[in-house]
């Protein structure tokens, strides 16, 4: 068992694709499957698939099914994704000022 408050809460969203879900999601109120897959166009289905479903199992993605034929499943924040949001957002500008410096320095390597 985790202990770690910071590593326990932190690896729930942190995996390749999660961040780019929560992004995604956050821009729209309500997003289909293949929204998502077109967003992130490098993202397999299985993988998308799995992703949402930690997402969900973590409290941060709520999904929906309409009783329709065929079904229609749609994709949204909770408030636990949304309050998320904008730390989220201080690291994608922290990553995007920093990205030159950082990017170069792996070369480096």
């Amino acid at each position: 068992m985790d202990l770690c408050p910071i590593r326990n809460v932190i690896s729930r969203f942190s995996g390749k694709w999660s961040m780019l879900v929560l992004c995604v999601l956050s821009e729209n109120a309500a997003t289909r499957f293949s929204a998502i897959g077109k967003a992130i166009p490098d993202i397999s289905p299985k993988v998308l698939t799995e992703t949402l479903k930690g997402l969900e199992v973590n409290g941060l993605v709520r999904r929906r099914v309409y009783a329709e034929v065929p079904p229609k499943v749609e994709y949204s924040l909770t408030t636990l994704g949304e309050s998320l949001m904008p730390h989220i957002g201080g690291l994608i500008e922290w990553a995007q000022d920093n990205y030159p410096q950082i990017s170069k320095k792996s070369k480096m390597s």
